[in-house]
Order: structure tokens, then C-alpha cells, then sequence
């Protein structure tokens, strides 16, 4: 099963799985609800899912399905470059993570290895979670403020949202910059949806 909300994406995914007599494609998806509900329907051996999707996210898919099948196979096939998102895929569930531009044959490759049981952890993957293995988290709470930056608010605005002062915010504010290694809240909300604590 293919799960991507553009559907020129989704047409090379299937053109890619077409292309290999081993390989045939049951069912697609462009959007979580209707990932959920096919995969109750095909119960596919293996699921090509992006983990931006326009109603949740991916993660939350994968770990919505598992708990019903907790054998089931998910290769994911993203933009998300970032090591929160892999790491948080992997702990899903996750059999493999590839950025999308791999090429035809190691898609291929990965779902069938995928299928055999197989993990597939490319190296560029690794070395991301790797560099980020001893970084300090953000706080529910600090990502909470964090988020509400990424949107615009003024610290006054983000109190308000949250019921807590706007000295309560600054600190959280102060913290992130810390844990993110970062002087100012802009580069605080790029490095974060860079790496995949947020989005935007």
C-alpha cells in the first residue's frame, strides 16, 4: 500500500512498484483516515507511508495500525530530514526510512528486504540520529511555546494561550534556545522544524 498526499508522488511510487513483477500495489491513501480504513480493508504485506500527511501525521498511523497489527511492515518514504521524525518513526515501528529521490531500484530493494523482515536503515539516516544522540529534548511544554512562535504569537499572546505569565514564557523561551543551541527565537523555530520537533 502507497500513502502520500500528492498524488504525482503516489503515481511514481506505484509506476515503481508496477515496474517489478514480485512487487503489486493494493491500495493507496492521501490522507491518515483513509490509510487507517484501507489497511483494515487489504491488510497489506507491506505500507509505503510519508509522514506528512494533511490530517495527522504519519508516526500516529503507524502506531494507530500497529496496535491492531502489531506485525505490520512500514517503509517510510519522506522529505522529513530531520532526527526527531526518524527517530520517532523507528520507535513507531518503522522497518526502514528513506528520503524521497532514492532511486527506483533501492526502493524496490528496501521493500522487498522490508517484506523478508528485514531493517533498512540507510547511513545518511544514521548519522543523523547519531549527532543528535546526547542532544538535550524539548519539554511538552516547551514545545508547546515553541510551536506557538513558529506561528507568529508575541510572548503576551502565548501567555494567554496557556494560562502561565509572560516571564513563564520568556524561561521557556531561554530553555529552548539552550537546548537548541541557538541566540534568537527565529533560528530557534528553524532549527526545530529542521530537525523535526515541530512543524509549520
Amino acid at each position: 500500500m502507497c500513502i502520500d498526499d500528492h498524488p504525482i508522488v503516489r503515481e511514481g511510487i506505484v509506476s515503481i512498484i508496477e515496474g517489478d513483477p514480485e512487487l503489486k500495489l493494493i491500495a493507496e491513501a492521501e490522507n491518515a483516515q483513509q490509510a487507517i480504513d484501507a489497511f483494515h480493508r487489504c491488510k497489506p504485506d507491506v505500507t509505503v507511508i510519508d509522514l506528512r500527511l494533511p490530517d495527522r501525521d504519519g508516526v500516529e498511523v503507524i502506531t494507530e495500525i500497529r496496535e491492531s497489527y502489531p506485525h505490520a511492515r512500514f517503509v517510510v518514504l519522506t522529505s522529513a530530514e530531520g532526527d526527531i521524525d526518524m527517530r520517532r518513526a523507528l520507535e513507531a515501528g518503522a522497518q526502514a526510512y528513506l528520503i524521497k529521490g532514492v532511486v527506483r531500484k533501492e526502493l524496490r530493494q528496501v521493500i522487498k528486504a522490508v517484506h523478508a523482515g528485514q531493517r533498512h536503515i540507510p547511513a545518511n539516516v544514521a548519522e543523523e540520529i547519531v549527532a543528535y544522540m546526547d542532544a538535550p529534548t524539548l519539554t511538552v511544554r516547551e514545545l508547546e511555546v515553541l510551536q506557538l512562535v513558529a506561528e507568529g504569537l508575541r510572548n503576551k499572546e502565548i501567555g494567554g494561550r496557556l494560562s502561565i505569565s509572560e516571564d513563564t514564557v520568556k524561561m521557556h523561551m531561554r530553555n529552548v534556545m539552550q537546548k537548541l543551541a541557538v541566540n534568537d527565537r527565529t533560528h530557534a523555530v528553524m532549527v526545530a522544524v529542521r530537525r523535526g520537533f515541530i512543524r509549520t
